[in-house]
Order: structure tokens, then sequence, then C-alpha cells
């Protein structure tokens, strides 16, 4: 059964779930619990956000263009998204890019997607140097064009050194996959006399994942509207704070992200406690 638990969000529009034991808490507030001049403490921030970008198509759709044009305004909104992660001190930002699941799209589509993806990376070169953003990339990569692959090699070679925000980009990812990947390389390493099975814990999973070294998102965002996880982050984010707002992702702007913000500092984090 669903209870309210405690106020999460200046946002009319937002819904915010944690996890809590056995109870997965959800209430939708208005603007009034929560007064936009509260400021935010740079103590509390959270060191890494993870956002599913989700809502370009209907973006698109409700303006009677291409889903191509949702996507490019998608990648807009995340250059703000990477701004104000550095603006406010947020080490580590992922973002939920492409998922193994888009693939089951149309293939037209498909392609101009990684298209955009390829543009916009190619557009944020400089900016992500200029700025000291190091990007990784995770994933299953090798669906994707040879091209692609190649400049994904070149931008993090060349951002690796970067310090003040890292931003892991999640294409062709899935949760699902990503646990099953890391099962199968501690079955070859326990085969090939490297493990003892009765040594398997939850650290060497983790070390497995392609997450690894990042730390787990502290907050997670999902625009659109949606209420779910939709198999990213499946491992990652079990004591993660859960914010879901109904904006779309091109529409989510500054005044959406300091909502979140507000929300995750507003809570207390008893990681199962």
């Amino acid at each position: 059964m669903l209870s309210p638990s405690f106020f999460c969000s200046s946002n009319p529009r937002s819904l915010c779930f944690r996890p809590n034991t056995s109870r997965l808490h959800v209430l939708a507030l208005n603007r009034e619990l929560m007064p936009n001049h509260v400021p935010l403490n740079r103590e509390l921030m959270p060191k890494h956000v993870a956002v599913i970008m989700d809502g370009n198509r209907r973006w698109a759709r409700a303006r009677g263009l291409m889903p191509e044009a949702g996507y490019l305004a998608g990648a807009r909104s995340l250059k703000l998204f990477m701004d104000l992660c550095c603006n406010w001190g947020i080490r580590v930002a992922t973002v939920f890019a492409f998922s193994s699941d888009n693939c089951l799209r149309p293939k037209a589509e498909v392609d101009k997607l990684t298209r955009v993806l390829e543009t916009s990376l190619k557009d944020q070169i400089a900016y992500m140097l200029r700025e000291d953003i190091k990007v990784s990339v995770i994933g299953d990569l090798s669906k994707l064009p040879k091209s692609f692959k190649e400049f994904i090699a070149y931008v993090e070679t060349a951002t690796k050194n970067n310090s003040r925000l890292n931003l892991v980009i999640a294409i062709n990812y899935s949760g699902k996959y990503d646990l099953v990947q890391a099962c199968q390389s501690i079955a070859r390493k326990v085969k090939d006399g490297l493990a003892d099975p009765q040594e398997i814990n939850e650290f060497m999973i983790e070390n497995e994942l392609s997450t690894h070294p990042h730390p787990h998102p502290d907050l997670l965002i999902r625009t659109s509207g949606e209420v779910r996880l939709s198999n990213f982050f499946l491992w990652q984010s079990a004591y993660t704070e859960l914010h879901f707002t109904q904006s779309l992702w091109p529409d989510f702007g500054e005044d959406e992200f300091l909502h979140a913000l507000r929300d995750f500092q507003r809570r207390v984090r008893r990681y199962g406690g």
C-alpha cells in the first residue's frame, strides 16, 4: 500500500518517491509547501545526479515536428544541465541518452537519434574541454556506427584528465544487461581459478558493473511524467532519492532542476535504517 510520508517538491507537476525498506512513499505537492526563495545549501548538494531524459518525441509531436527536432531540443537542455551541475559543484552527472530498448524503434528513427547524439557531442567538445568536463560513455557500443564509436573513444581520451564534472553518458544501456555482464565476468574469473564462489559478494559485483568506479547516484530525476526506472541503474539506485516531474526533457530547465535539488536537500537519507 502507498502511503504519504513527506513533502518532496515545490513543483505542482512533480511526483517524488523515496525507497524506505518495504514501503514506497509518494506525495504530489503544490508550490505553497516550498517557496522558490528557499536557498540551496552547497554542503548538502548531491555528489552524483542521474537523469532519465524522457519526453523528446512527445515534445516534438506536440509541436507538429519530426522526432529529430525533439532530440535536438533535448541536446540543448543537456548543455544547460551541464552548466548548472558545474555551477552547483555536482561532481558526477549521468544521463540516460539511449536505452537498449530504443533499438526496437524504427531503424530510420534510431539512425537519426544516433546521428543527433554524435553531432551533439561534436558540437560540445570544445565546451567540455574549456569547462573541465570529463566524458565517460557506458553501454553496449558494439551496435553503434563505426564513426560514432571512434569519436566516443576520442572524446573520452581528450577529456580524461578533466575534473570539474564527470559526465557519464549511457548509450544503448540496459540495467538488466549490466548485471548480466557483471555476473558473466565473475563466472569467467571463477572458471579461470581467479575467484572463489564463496567470496562473491556485492562489492565484487559492483566492481564488474559498467558504472565502476563512479559512485551510486544520490538523486535520480525522470522527466515527462513517467514514474518508473525503465531498466536504468537497477542496482545503482538501491538507495537513490527519486524525483519525477511532468516536464518533458526539452522543457527541463533551471527552475525544474532547482526544484529537484531543493527536494533532495529536504530529505533525511536513512539507507534502510
